[in-house]
């Protein structure tokens, strides 16, 4: 299960890497009317990257240490995730589009958080599964 989390979790970044370029891309930094807090949207990747590493060093040593501290981390990138589909959710078109964030595709937005949730329950899983035995 630890195999699948890690793959889980390595598509939900990639899939979250081709959204972030699509956000820089369409002037995301030089935005001025942005619904997305930039501190979030630096924050939200380096938790996740920093928390693929941290469960990363869990399937190669197996500490269970390693696999709560990633599930911890995983909770503020969900935590900050959400935050940005709000606001991405609240803002999609209409009078209030504004921001680079309205070049999202859909179906970038649905294949990253779908595959987030799924890594969010894989992890969750095998940490409880480790904290067993």
């Amino acid at each position: 299960m630890e195999y699948a989390a890690l793959g889980a979790w390595i598509i939900a970044a990639v899939a979250g890497g081709y959204l972030l370029v699509v956000w820089l891309v369409n002037g995301g930094r030089s935005t001025k009317v942005t619904r997305f807090p930039r501190l979030v949207v630096a924050g939200h990747p380096l938790s996740a990257v920093a928390g693929l590493v941290v469960w990363i060093a869990y399937v190669v040593t197996g500490n269970a240490a390693y696999a709560w501290v990633a599930f911890a981390a995983l909770l503020v990138v969900i935590f900050q995730g959400l935050l940005l589909f709000t606001r991405w959710l609240v803002g999609r078109g209409g009078r209030h589009a504004r921001g680079a964030e309205q070049a999202f595709p859909a179906a970038a937005v649905a294949v990253h958080g779908a595959v987030a949730v799924v890594t969010f329950v894989l992890v969750f899983l095998t940490a409880m599964e480790v904290g067993r035995a």
